[in-house]
């Protein structure tokens, strides 16, 4: 499958980026090699310094003129392995025994500066023995949203998969219309999912749970080796840190949307972003995803969600718990019942950083539930009142640039009153409890009209606007003052904009 490799120098071409074939742990049942089918007369649409630093790659790559042919798969550089894994997964809670990477190809992985490996992933260069009924191609408008979001959310500190760059091809491709072809090079630690488990456990090969979960203990948890019970603390660390993602998601309004098993990530990051989206007025029913009606993954029903997830997991890796079934069950239960626990306690953190509180109150969480529901009753704009909040004072200075954000100036304002009230307990002075504020309630959020805006130029030939957001979302909690519109309420037209999973 695929076209003869032409391959490219990478100490020469981009300095550092050394290609390992660290595949060998992975079960072969699981992985198949696999040459990409390049995509034809590629042109460079954005690129990521912040990217290439964290896997050790000079950011004056972005100048090679080789580039545009490694991201469309025509080059690729010495000691890539090009390979495909398979998982299997529950959709919308339905078991599917057949997944994987359908269009997207592992080259192998290279090591940071510190040693850690990162996977580096070409999407959209063609078809895979994984693939199915697809082409193994992607267009532009889904590549500039995975490409803008995985930034975006890194510029928050939220763990995700991280876009190194993409092109845009003369190639066309057939969705709901024709569109541009497009690539890019995703980056992660690991893109090991959930799904991996599931297919190997209900393939019933048992014997390759071991050697699977090894494989990633070893790269990713190694301080778990020579642990007296590896597979429980290695399990009670992924649901740790599943929780904390979703907590995180949680605060800053930002709904997956298609979040099946086989897209939750075993190192707990945000991976494949389809029909996302950053809440604008908060609604806790709100899920952008129209492939969705009953709202599964909508805003409210993540957490539950993320936990369901798990459970699918805890269950596929269950003989690696102890060989007596009872005994297996009973401790994946007692990981289990921890799940949510975990995520109030995450999430409460994240909300009280939000509201600027150092210390611990027994009435905080009503006094956190107190306002969302004062906002979802004005259809407050979710980011916009977090970021005016910061500029609340003790005396009531800068009380307008909250309220002016509520229908209910009244309802917000009786709010505001009792978390004057609650501030009165904190330590800090105002100036340095509203500069903490600003470091945990961003300016700027990829808005969906935002990306929108950016699609539709660069469908036009212009890339500017998606190179702007990008530089803008690298640094979304500081004020930029040229870049204020960037922050306002999305006009009236993006009612309009439809998402669904192929998005």
């Amino acid at each position: 499958m695929g076209h003869a490799r032409k391959t490219i120098d990478p100490v020469a071409r981009f300095g550092a980026l050394r290609f390992e074939d660290r595949w060998d742990g992975l079960p072969d049942s699981l992985r198949s090699r696999v040459e990409p089918t390049p995509l034809p007369d590629a042109e460079l649409v954005d690129f990521s310094p912040a990217t290439a630093e964290a896997i050790n790659l000079d950011p004056a790559a972005a100048a090679d003129p080789e580039l545009p042919a490694f991201l469309a798969g025509q080059r690729l550089p010495q000691g890539a392995a090009p390979t495909a894994t398979a998982y299997a997964g529950h959709q919308f809670g339905n078991f599917v025994p057949q997944l994987g990477d359908g269009r997207a190809i592992s080259l192998g992985q290279v090591s940071d500066r510190f040693g850690q490996p990162w996977d580096l992933q070409l999407k959209g260069c063609g078809r895979t023995p994984y693939s199915r009924w697809a082409d193994g191609r992607a267009v532009l408008r889904s590549t500039i949203r995975e490409h803008l979001c995985s930034e975006a959310m890194a510029g928050l500190g939220i763990p995700t998969t991280r876009s190194l760059g993409l092109v845009v091809s003369s190639e066309r491709i057939q969705r709901e219309t024709l569109e541009p072809g497009a690539a890019l090079l995703r980056a992660a630690p690991s893109h090991i999912r959930f799904g991996h488990y599931e297919y190997v456990f209900y393939r019933q090969e048992y014997e390759l749970l071991k050697p699977l979960a090894d494989y990633v203990i070893t790269q990713h948890f190694p301080h778990l080796r020579g642990h007296r019970a590896p597979y429980r603390q290695w399990l009670t660390e992924v649901m740790e840190l599943t929780a904390w993602l979703v907590a995180q998601w949680q605060a800053v309004g930002f709904v997956h949307a298609v979040l099946n098993t086989d897209n939750m990530s075993i190192l707990g990051l945000t991976i494949d972003y389809g029909p996302f989206a950053f809440m604008d007025a908060y609604d806790p029913k709100f899920t952008p995803n129209h492939s969705d009606p009953a709202g599964r993954y909508a805003y409210e029903n993540q957490p539950l969600a993320a936990e369901w997830n798990f459970s699918r997991l805890l269950q596929a890796t269950l003989p690696l718990l102890s060989d007596d079934p009872e005994e297996a069950v009973e401790i994946g239960t007692h990981i289990l019942d921890r799940f949510q626990p975990e995520y109030q306690r995450q999430y409460n953190s994240q909300m009280r950083a939000k509201l600027g509180l150092k210390t611990a109150d027994r009435e905080d969480e009503s006094l956190m539930d107190d306002l969302l529901e004062r906002m979802a009753a004005s259809g407050a704009d979710f980011t916009r009142s977090f970021r005016a909040l910061c500029q609340v004072s003790r005396d009531g200075r800068g009380d307008d640039f909250f309220l002016d954000e509520f229908a209910d100036r009244d309802a917000a304002s009786s709010w505001l009153a009792a978390y004057r009230q609650r501030l009165e307990a904190e330590p800090a002075d105002d100036r340095a409890r509203q500069l903490e504020m600003c470091r945990a309630n961003p300016a700027y959020v990829l808005r969906t009209h935002l990306a929108q805006a950016a699609i539709e130029q660069a469908t036009a030939g212009d890339y500017t606007e998606v190179e702007r957001l990008r530089r803008l979302l690298e640094r979304p909690f500081d004020e930029q003052p040229d870049m204020a519109g960037y922050a306002a309420l999305p006009p009236d037209w993006a009612q309009g904009i439809e998402l669904s999973c192929s998005s």
